[in-house]
């Protein structure tokens, strides 16, 4: 087979159906005969971000709350209907959306749609499952308190986002889970959850007009007049200068330490560069410049990387590193003179080529499973990539070059404007 021919097989527009319900539902969809299941998947534009500071983890408290009950079923119902058909179905929050996804054979769709249906549209948070999920919520964030990664991303979020909604974690904090209460979540249910902003991804074995016409049927009659608008992210400050934070946990004989600021969103017209950019500072290979100048040379870390968040709105750029923290200093001297080389020069010819190839081969393993192909449907949705986007990937990807990845990395990494943020004993 061609590599043409490969690419003209990954989804495209001959392939991907798209449908508006009349309510606003937004529904994709793409066949494959060869599975004999479906998945469906999804999400709703209303998240964290809504939630007040004083009821932070409210949007993730409701969707681990949908599936405790509905107006037609029992917690206990709920989990005996999926598991007699070997089906599932999960929920989870995050600062844009609630996501949801599932699967089954294709000849219980009908039960997994009614299903979701019941969730979104009728939970009535029982008030034992509730204070069960209260738990298993204090659990989770007494153990994220003894974290040292997951400490060094909050201050390093702290620092990136200063008065921004993006500095507030999306799980909150034991007070604010404590006070979320059954009213709450009914509140946010009642306001935030509606058709609109709805999409919803099915990939698997039935034809298109089929799909569509079985999702219009279960969920097509939703409506919400009450439904209101997702608020828009207010405008990023820039980072003043290096500012610093550190966390102090007792004990521990790790740190973790995340450098960086603020990249692009994904629509910027400059994220492909600065994420074939991150690829070659810490990801590709044993993770990139990073991982070989901090972890392989100097032998100061027991992990180094890059990561690039781009989503919705601007993402953290930074780098991580598992350190003795005795060799704190020693560990951010390195990672800011490698950043300030990736600013003041170009990545090599074979640098570009080698991050360029991985990104072109690994897309079609992306989407070999059903999972996959419908993750890939929602991203084409979410950030308006055009049906057509898989299909122009390899060159779009194949266009990037050195100097476009250069004013990608100077633009958001400055190495005199960096957030450093330490935790650890």
């Amino acid at each position: 087979m061609s590599a043409a021919h490969a690419y003209h097989s990954l989804p495209g527009p001959q392939d991907i159906t798209r449908r508006q319900l009349d309510n606003g539902i937004v529904v994709l969809f793409r066949a494959n005969f060869n599975s004999p299941s479906v998945v469906v998947s999804g999400y709703r534009s209303a998240g964290g971000l809504s939630d007040p500071e004083d009821r932070l983890g409210r949007a993730e408290f409701t969707a681990q709350s949908l599936l405790r009950g509905t107006q037609r079923y029992t917690f206990q119902e709920l989990y005996d209907a999926l598991e007699s058909v070997g089906a599932s179905l999960g929920f989870g929050g995050g600062a844009h959306t609630t996501s949801f996804g599932g699967t089954a054979l294709v000849e219980d769709l009908d039960l997994l749609l009614d299903i979701l249906a019941q969730a979104i549209e009728h939970p009535v948070f029982p008030v034992e499952q509730v204070e069960r999920l209260r738990t298993q919520f204090l659990t989770s964030l007494a153990i994220r308190a003894q974290d040292t990664a997951r400490m060094a991303s909050m201050a390093f979020d702290r620092l990136v986002y200063a008065r921004h909604p993006y500095s507030l974690p999306e799980d909150g904090f034991p007070e604010t889970i404590q006070a979320i209460g059954r009213p709450d979540l009914l509140d946010f249910h009642r306001l935030g959850y509606g058709p609109r902003g709805l999409v919803i991804a099915l990939v698997g074995a039935i034809q298109p007009q089929q799909a569509v016409e079985k999702i219009d049927r279960i969920l097509g009659s939703w409506r919400n007049p009450d439904q209101i608008a997702v608020p828009d992210l207010p405008p990023l400050q820039r980072l003043p200068g290096v500012i610093t934070d550190s966390v102090t946990i007792p004990g521990k004989s790790q740190a973790d330490l995340v450098i960086g600021a603020a990249g692009p969103n994904r629509k910027a017209a400059d994220y492909l560069a600065a994420s074939l950019g991150n690829n070659i500072l810490g990801q590709f290979g044993l993770m990139g410049r990073i991982g070989e100048v901090v972890r392989e040379k100097a032998g100061l870390a027991y992990y180094a990387d890059s990561s690039l968040g781009g989503g919705v709105g601007p993402g953290p750029w930074s780098i991580s590193a598992g350190i003795d923290p005795a060799n704190s200093e020693r560990v951010i001297d390195l990672i800011r003179s490698e950043i300030r080389r990736f600013t003041n020069h170009r990545v090599t010819v074979d640098e570009l080529a080698d991050s360029s190839a991985h990104y072109v081969g690994r897309l079609p393993l992306s989407l070999e499973s059903n999972y996959g192909v419908a993750s890939a449907l929602l991203a084409l949705e979410r950030y308006d990539l055009g049906l057509d986007y898989y299909q122009r990937y390899p060159s779009l990807v194949q266009s990037v070059t050195r100097e476009d990845i250069l004013a990608a990395a100077r633009h958001y990494l400055d190495p005199d404007r960096l957030a450093i943020a330490l935790a650890g004993s």
